[in-house]
């Protein structure tokens, strides 16, 4: 069959269209952790800091799991441009079961949460409250990965805007459960962090619900769960193949800031804290690059099943520039109003604010720097991602971000004595060689490679 080729301008409006609402559903689950973390602040300090170690106990388990949800997209959109709709159905179902799998495997750690906890030196309060919200949150890991690979699943059949919508839902639901638990509001009984664990989970559950629903009312043509208990080995295989470098990627990344705010913490608290501010507005930001990955892996996916590689290079040009104008976008307000943007994060009467905004603009002026390269390095994964390249890229992530970057933090910050401002800087170089060799490995090879594949 032939394929009409697309302009520029034609790739950028697709990108655009099916970007958008995973933008903002990417936006409105930054929302979610934005609310858990003020309503636990305003209940309690210690509740704030069980909540926030136990959740990153939960995500860096979370996270290796997802990547088995994350191959269903470029698989998935693969077989849906070749109009497979058995391919796509046995692509689902085999992501569903990986994660369904992996998710009650590690399930068993959680129950000894709080002895691990304070194996790894924390306190024991923290710990305790720790495990308490761990015990509510765990049943939510099956429910989360579901929710990841039903998003997957959607995203390559391009019908993102249920995505958003699931997630605006799951956003009110969480802000509702969280103020009438939590504070014991409108007759509700006051539960604390056990109330914010409810409602994460009830969020989860929330929008399990939609997007299956959704699936099958507006997706039927898929008979999504037709057969769901029939094994199959093959499919299975190679969403593994695909899935855990894709896993393994994202906790090399994750682990390198965790690393970095250890780090922080040997230079000061003061400094950690400013560092914590920068983080969240870097993080804001790159949720837009997110969801420029997330359409870019989708349209290369869709061009791999059609093995079309002008579409591979002319569909990549424009993902990559509109990641990279907003980018430069957002690193020009970061400049401009770096003192401002931290004193929106700072209680106005600490009587440390005019440390921690100095410290912070500093920061926050580094991470104008950050933004360009880290938008370039997710966004050469989303589109190696899409042709199905997954074991070379992680490799290549994994050096840039521990054999480079966190060396040269380390150096430049301790070494060099440059503090935090050179930890960060460490940060954006590890993160510049991971954005210029993955674009080399899609503009060089992965492109190349994905023409060549047999029907």
């Amino acid at each position: 069959m032939e394929h009409v080729a697309q302009t520029y301008q034609d790739h950028s409006r697709a990108i655009w269209k099916l970007g958008m609402p995973l933008i903002l559903s990417n936006l409105a689950m930054f929302a979610i952790h934005i609310t858990d973390t003020i309503m636990l602040g305003w209940y309690d300090v210690t509740a704030l800091a069980a909540s926030t170690i136990a959740g990153t106990m939960f995500f860096v388990i979370f996270i290796v799991g997802a990547g088995f949800a994350q191959a269903v997209t470029p698989m998935v959109a693969a077989a849906a441009e070749e109009n497979d709709e058995r391919q796509v159905r046995r692509v689902t179902r085999m992501g569903l079961w990986l994660s369904i799998f992996y998710g009650l495997a590690v399930t068993l750690p959680f129950f000894w949460a709080e002895q691990i906890l304070i194996a790894i030196g924390q306190d024991p309060d923290v710990a305790a409250l720790a495990h308490i919200y761990l015990q509510i949150v765990i049943w939510q890991m099956v429910p989360a990965l579901i929710v990841m690979t039903m998003k997957s699943f959607l995203a390559a059949v391009e019908h993102t805007a249920i995505i958003l919508w699931a997630t605006i839902g799951a956003a009110i639901i969480n802000a509702v459960v969280n103020y009438a638990l939590i504070f014991g509001n409108w007759g509700a009984p006051e539960l604390g962090i056990k109330g914010a664990a409810i409602a994460s989970l009830a969020v989860n559950l929330f929008s399990v619900a939609v997007l299956i629903g959704y699936t099958l009312w507006k997706l039927p043509q898929f008979q999504l769960f037709k057969n769901f208990w029939r094994s199959d080995s093959e499919i299975m295989k190679r969403v593994y193949r695909l899935g855990w470098p894709i896993g393994l990627t994202s906790l090399a990344e994750g682990g390198l800031f965790s690393a970095s705010a250890v780090m922080m913490g040997w230079i000061g608290a003061l400094e950690l804290a400013a560092h914590g501010i920068a983080i969240q507005l870097a993080s804001l930001a790159f949720m837009v690059h997110i969801g420029f990955s997330q359409a870019a892996t989708v349209r290369a996916g869709r061009a791999l099943g059609r093995r079309d590689e002008v579409a591979l290079r002319t569909g990549g040009a424009p993902a990559m520039t509109m990641s990279a104008v907003y980018a430069v976008i957002t690193s020009v307000i970061l400049l401009l109003f770096p003192d401002v943007l931290v004193w929106l994060f700072v209680d106005p009467v600490d009587p440390d604010r005019d440390a921690l905004v100095r410290i912070g603009a500093s920061f926050v002026i580094v991470a104008a720097l950050f933004q360009l390269v880290d938008g370039l390095q997710v966004m050469a994964l989303g589109l190696l991602r899409g042709v199905q390249d997954t074991a070379v890229p992680m490799v290549m992530a994994t050096i840039s971000y521990w054999v480079i970057g966190m060396p040269v933090s380390y150096l430049l910050a301790f070494t060099f004595d440059l503090g935090g401002v050179g930890l960060w800087l460490g940060l954006v170089i590890g993160l510049a060689f991971a954005g210029a060799l993955l674009s080399w490995r899609f503009w060089a090879r992965s492109v190349r490679i994905a023409a060549l594949q047999p029907s």
